[in-house]
């Protein structure tokens, strides 16, 4: 039953389905948010505890409109292995756009796991929610992210110029849109 409504929704597909967060995922939460290499892209300097993350995972009731953000676990379709995560935020219902987020699992990177999981997204975001577009933060050196997100047709639309400082330097950060055409 509960893969027909994902179908429904666009959250499934062969290989992964994209899903709710639910409280046997603190501990990959856990791993993921305390992963200091991921701290650059998701703005984190410090580390969450698992009760502040229990305490997330209690809340993430809330849909889209309340919350203005939407966290969905990446999951194998056959085995339910937690592959990663996917965002929508800054979620904007006026002006029909929202922000993507995406992280992978180290484990899981270089398989089709991010690109699978960003078409459902887009999908469900254009057909479901009814956005006009969707807009991703990348740094200039994120070449992963980049290839990515021109793959399915994201355009870059503009430079912030040192806009991330990361370790000892300043980043500079592209903006990628894509409009519903």
């Amino acid at each position: 039953m509960w893969s027909k409504y994902l179908e429904f929704m666009n959250l499934c597909n062969q290989k992964i389905n994209l899903r709710a967060l639910e409280p046997q995922d603190l501990e990959f939460l856990y791993q993921i948010e305390n992963n200091a290499s991921f701290w650059e892209v998701s703005h984190t300097q410090t580390p969450f505890s698992r009760f502040i993350l229990k305490q997330y995972l209690e809340n993430a009731h809330f849909d889209i409109y309340e919350a203005k953000q939407l966290r969905l676990i990446i999951e194998d379709s056959t085995t339910k292995e937690q592959l990663g995560m996917i965002d929508l935020f800054d979620f904007n219902p006026q002006h029909k756009r929202a922000g993507v987020g995406i992280l992978i699992h180290p484990d899981f990177q270089q398989n089709g796991v991010a690109s699978e999981a960003l078409l459902l997204l887009i999908n469900y975001s254009f057909s479901h929610l009814g956005l006009h577009q969707l807009f991703a933060n990348i740094t200039l050196d994120n070449i992963k992210s980049t290839s990515l997100f021109t793959k399915h047709n994201f355009k870059k639309v503009g430079v912030k110029k040192d806009w991330i400082f990361s370790g000892r330097e300043f980043k500079d950060e592209v903006l990628f849109q894509l409009i519903k055409n």
